[in-house]
């Protein structure tokens, strides 16, 4: 017990403790960014872009990944903000503790969290902990909300993949009934199939489409 009191320090966290957390939330900070991010639905909509297009290799992976990440800031950045001002600002003057600006900047992030979650899959995390629904939002733990949260998103991008694949499919499906009506068997339909989809995709501005879409699904 005094170990601990020494580490506490009071309120304050002592130096090996702080040191420690900080080296264990940047080990975690890349599973931290998918999980409780707009990443995951932005990266798998893009990469059912990729897949319709028929082309696996264009664009490369990093520029699929680095656009997520950009559209994934742009979202993010009111939820940032809200942290700023509502945790590290008291925190840097001093009003603050370490632990007290953990918990107040872990308040707009569940907000923006609970906001894109199905309710059944809230439920789900519940039943399997056998832990009483919450009276209010506020009372969700993190730990309940933020798998609950990936299952929503991948649930929302794979909706929207369906949606932007079925263009792609009805012109791969027109493009293999022409050639079977021409008894052109032995000529692979993306052969033909790539440059249409393309040239479509280009001419209806497919990229700001998507975007677009991918930022108004967060309004």
């Amino acid at each position: 017990m005094n170990a601990v009191s020494g580490l506490l320090e009071g309120q304050q966290l002592a130096a090996p403790l702080k040191i420690l957390l900080i080296l264990t939330a940047f080990s975690l900070l890349p599973a931290i960014v998918l999980t409780t991010t707009s990443f995951v639905r932005m990266v798998v909509v893009l990469s059912f872009v990729r897949q319709g297009l028929g082309s696996p290799q264009t664009p490369p992976t990093q520029v699929i990944v680095g656009l997520a990440m950009f559209l994934s800031f742009f979202t993010m950045s009111p939820v940032v903000d809200q942290m700023k001002s509502v945790a590290y600002e008291p925190y840097s003057a001093g009003k603050m503790t370490e632990i007290e600006a953990l918990d107040a900047g872990s308040g707009p992030l569940k907000k923006f969290m609970l906001r894109q979650t199905r309710e059944t899959d809230l439920r789900l995390f519940y039943s399997a902990t056998n832990t009483p629904l919450p009276a209010t939002p506020d009372d969700v733990p993190m730990r309940l909300a933020a798998p609950a949260f990936v299952i929503s998103e991948l649930s929302t991008s794979f909706q929207m993949g369906v949606i932007v694949l079925l263009p792609f499919l009805v012109v791969d499906l027109a493009v293999a009934s022409l050639l079977m009506s021409m008894g052109m068997m032995m000529v692979p339909p993306s052969t033909l199939s790539l440059p249409i989809k393309l040239l479509l995709f280009v001419l209806v501005d497919g990229w700001n489409l998507v975007a677009g879409s991918l930022l108004r699904s967060y309004t």
